[in-house]
Order: C-alpha cells, then sequence, then structure tokens
C-alpha cells in the first residue's frame, strides 16, 4: 500500500518561502554597469547586498565630538561594531588600539552595538581605555550604510577612496587587516 502525504497551507507556505531564499537573484536592472554585473566579486571580499559600496557615517563619540567617516578621506578606516558583553570584542580592543596608535594611515572607529546609556558607556571605558573613538549604536537604528552585524565583532576596511574593501566577522587579528590593506594595493604589513 502506497501512502501519500499532504502538506497543510502553512507548511506548504512556509516551503514555498524557504526555496525562494535559494532562488536565483533577478537580472541586474538598467541602472546596474554592464562591467559590474558581467564580473561578479570574490566571495570572502564581497561587500553584502545591504551595505553600500561607498558607506557613509556621522555620528557622535561618547567624549562628545563627532565621527566623520568622509573626513578619513586618504587613510585606511577600520570600522569595529562590538560590546562591552562580548569577550572576543574586548579582547581585540588592545591590538586595535595599537594598530591606531601606530600605523599612521590607519584610523579605527569602534561601534558599540549595545543597548546601554551614554554614562555607562563612558565608565566602562575608563577601565578599558582605547586611543580610537567610540560611539553608541542605536541597535533598533543602526546606521544604514552597514549592514546590521549578524554577530560580533563585526569590522569593516574602508579604502583611502571610501570604498569597503572587506569585512571580517568575528576577531580579526591586526596581521588579517594589514594584509587586506596589503592586497588591496596599500602599505605593507608593519609599515608606518
Amino acid at each position: 500500500m502506497q501512502m501519500r502525504s499532504r502538506l497543510s497551507p502553512v507548511a506548504l507556505a512556509c516551503v514555498l518561502a524557504l526555496s525562494a531564499c535559494n532562488a536565483p537573484k533577478p537580472p541586474a536592472n538598467e541602472s546596474t554597469t554592464p562591467a559590474a554585473a558581467a564580473t561578479p566579486p570574490k566571495a570572502a571580499e564581497a561587500a553584502p547586498s545591504a551595505t553600500q559600496d561607498f558607506p557613509t557615517l556621522a555620528i557622535d563619540t561618547v567624549d562628545g565630538k563627532r565621527f566623520d567617516l568622509a573626513q578619513h578621506r586618504g587613510k585606511w578606516v577600520v570600522v569595529n561594531f562590538w560590546a562591552t558583553w562580548c569577550s572576543p570584542c574586548l579582547k581585540e580592543m588592545p591590538a586595535l588600539s595599537a594598530l591606531d596608535t601606530m600605523r599612521e594611515h590607519i584610523d579605527v572607529v569602534g561601534l558599540a552595538y549595545e543597548d546601554t546609556t551614554l554614562k555607562e558607556m563612558q565608565a566602562f571605558l575608563k577601565k578599558h581605555p582605547v586611543s580610537y573613538p567610540i560611539a553608541l549604536v542605536d541597535v533598533y537604528s543602526p546606521p544604514k550604510d552597514f549592514e546590521t552585524p549578524a554577530g560580533l565583532p563585526t569590522t569593516w576596511l574602508i579604502a583611502p577612496d571610501g570604498k569597503v574593501t572587506k569585512r571580517f566577522i568575528g576577531p580579526v587579528e591586526v596581521h588579517d587587516i594589514e594584509a587586506a590593506i596589503a592586497a588591496a594595493g596599500g602599505p605593507k604589513p608593519g609599515a608606518g
């Protein structure tokens, strides 16, 4: 005897919705340049589609100043999403601070991605000081030009022309950042 299984309408809708996640993307629209459509970026270096190629970021820092990514053109910028409760984030902070201090061609900015107050963050930074600016990010309204982090830490490398060069998900080492800069045509690791 052969048994047939039937999917309920709700189960069928779920199956169809999930299969749509793997559907091929529609062809590029007219505003896409032919060169960009013909040569897809490498997966390891590709910025997610939700992220602009040339992101903007203008945000108040916890020290009362303003960080504007556009004012850092000509330098490599490391944009690090982190949180005080994230142990890998805390572990990489001293290395990012040293990178910011020791490399004239690299600037670092930390975006605290958590629901906390300015006063609490300032108290935390007194115990865990860094040389680079830190800004609080509203977890319900993060910077729109950067993809919402799926995990922390998440670090973006922005080239001197303002273009996203690479995204690192998870802890990042200084040598990874410097190697990515060198691979993109910047100074070799260890260059001042």
